[in-house]
């Protein structure tokens, strides 16, 4: 099963059109953002109903045509807001089987498409309080199964509840930051990455760490958080006991030996995939959708534009979250897992992007914009860049000291640096940006001058062998039974003099990591984009004759094998 996903930058009208394979086809229909999509969902029934054939070509106002062939069955997506009253959905059912509406926010209902039961943390703690007791999670129980599937600790692994580890748990000591992340045992810094980037957005963070919950005010031994997964929010339910060693937590921790949100919040992704080994290795990407619902871009860095500082400083304004990796060094032959460089360094590893910023230097005879980036180890210690622009380096001394008090600049071995972009680009190896649905943005953080947002839209469906699963370019023949997507653009970028409009393209596979327990990995992935010519003079969807005659002119890098792809 797959997701597909479309962001348009400032886009003021959007028609999104699906084909169907193999005598099935229906229509997505595209409307005003805050508009009426019941309105919407009308509209298109009485164009079902009332058009007589498949065929008659919906009264479109384009200015430009590209097909997008990629694959699964295709629903609509809906705002958050239509789902309130239900009435959509109902309308839906009754007049019309084709189409099926599905909540993108909401509130929580029983999941079927994860391994996560559905729990009511409510009902549970009320339960819990009533009878005098503290929660154990059936669901996910304090045993061996909960942390390993194939691999197991050296040590003996006992679990706790915080206040069998602190005399004074709290979930949140003087609020929460990114130095509340520290990882421990478990290789899963690509997530912590992603921690630390949550709590520098304020209604993000209380959106996944919801605040009705403590160790004080009816505490039971419960505890719950919020993760999208494909399309929908999922509340994930958890008791407090954690894995310890000689009274201290084995895997991630806070800074702060008595604050427990991070681990608690570890300890409920591990939950949703089934266990802690299912959490090692992975993209920061990856969990940073998980916490917000946005649509990801992946840059190589080998292969950069020349405006990629600029992507990354809108990106930082727009309130994007970003992380970037190394990669493992393939000449090193010591067995150590992530060997540090001489420039402080670790290869394999992920970092949080947590700062994007233009340094102004003004000394005599020097006058000059810096590209700066701040990054964080979420080992938290002081494994850090020590060259250019590390801490304490010769070069802060160029900046005024209410310059450094502006940067919240601090020299403490926390993981966390600047650097310049120049040497990002040079000990970096990949950059990850998590683009946000206009639904995540709090109005209170975003940033002056920013006038326009991403308008969304996500479509839900699944590869069939020999209906909808017609492969990769290289197979003709079959390519393309891959449903097809046409998109129209209508509205330029702000300040952009060439007329035109920035488009991010996503596209997802569902539940791999909670199936990595029954030998299951990611399947390769990819999609193409098609320019078209006009509208009414083409076959719908478009038969193997255009495919084999016409080349694509974008798309994802390439067909791979991992959780989503994407391009710009």
């Amino acid at each position: 099963t797959s997701i597909s996903s479309v962001l348009f930058l400032g886009g003021k009208t959007m028609s999104l059109f699906n084909y169907y394979p193999k005598n099935f086809h229906a229509h997505g229909w595209g409307w005003h953002r805050g508009g009426s999509a019941a309105s919407a969902v009308r509209g298109f029934l009485k164009h079902e109903q009332g058009k007589g054939s498949t065929d008659e070509k919906p009264n479109l106002s384009t200015e430009e045509d590209i097909i997008l062939s990629t694959g699964g069955k295709l629903y609509p997506a809906l705002p958050a807001d239509e789902y309130e009253s239900g009435a959509v959905e109902e309308l839906v059912e009754d007049v019309c089987t084709v189409v099926n509406v599905n909540a993108v926010l909401g509130e929580t209902r029983p999941s079927s498409f994860g391994p996560v039961t559905y729990q009511d943390f409510k009902d549970i703690r009320s339960r819990c309080l009533a009878e005098g007791r503290l929660f154990e999670d059936p669901e996910f129980p304090a045993v061996d199964r909960s942390l390993f599937y194939k691999e197991t600790l050296d040590k003996p692994i006992t679990w706790l509840r915080p206040g069998e580890i602190s005399d004074n748990p709290q979930l949140f000591v003087e609020g929460y930051s990114r130095f509340d992340v520290q990882q421990r045992e478990l290789g899963d810094c690509w997530l912590l990455a992603a921690f630390a980037n949550l709590t520098l957005h304020r209604k993000l963070f209380f959106q996944v760490v919801p605040d009705d919950q403590s160790f004080d005010e009816e505490y039971a031994g419960v505890f719950h958080f919020r993760f999208w997964q494909y399309g929908r929010w999922v509340d994930v339910v958890i008791d407090d006991r954690l894995p310890t060693y000689c009274g201290k937590l084995v895997f991630l921790a806070s800074s702060e030996n008595n604050e427990f949100w991070s681990a608690l919040l570890e300890k409920a992704y591990a939950k949703l995939h089934g266990s802690y080994e299912a959490l090692v290795g992975g993209s920061p990407c990856e969990a940073l959708e998980d916490f917000t619902g946005g649509v990801p871009e992946i840059y190589d860095v080998a292969e950069l534009p020349p405006n990629f500082y600029t992507i990354l400083l809108q990106a930082y304004e727009r309130n994007s979250l970003m992380g970037c990796t190394t990669e493992p060094d393939p000449h090193d032959l010591s067995g150590n897992e992530n060997p540090e460089t001489p420039e402080g360094l670790i290869r394999g590893h992920a970092y949080s992007i947590t700062r994007v910023k233009y340094v102004d230097i003004e000394i005599p005879g020097l006058s000059e914009k810096i590209p700066l980036l701040r990054l964080r180890n979420p080992w938290g210690n002081e494994a850090e860049w020590n060259g250019p622009w590390s801490d304490k380096s010769p070069e802060w001394h160029l900046i005024p000291e209410s310059k450094k008090e502006e940067l919240g600049l601090t020299f403490d071995d926390d993981g966390e640096f600047w650097m310049s972009f120049k040497d990002f680009t040079q000990h970096f190896d990949r950059v990850e940006i998590c683009n946000l649905s206009p639904d995540s943005l709090d109005p209170e953080e975003c940033p002056e001058g920013c006038t326009k947002k991403w308008e969304m839209s996500v479509f839900e469906g699944e590869w069939v062998r020999g209906v909808t699963a017609g492969g990769c370019g290289n197979y003709l023949e079959t390519f393309w039974t891959n449903p097809q997507y046409t998109v129209t653009l209508t509205d330029v970028d702000e300040g952009d003099d060439d007329n035109k409009c920035t488009i991010i393209i996503a596209l997802m596979q569902k539940n791999r990591r909670s199936q990595r327990h029954q030998g299951l990995e990611d399947l390769s992935i990819g999609f193409e984009v098609y320019r078209l010519p006009e509208y009414g003079r083409v076959p719908k969807p478009l038969d193997v004759n255009f495919f084999k005659n016409n080349m694509s002119v974008g798309g994802s890098q390439s067909f791979i094998n991992v959780r989503e792809v994407s391009a710009r």
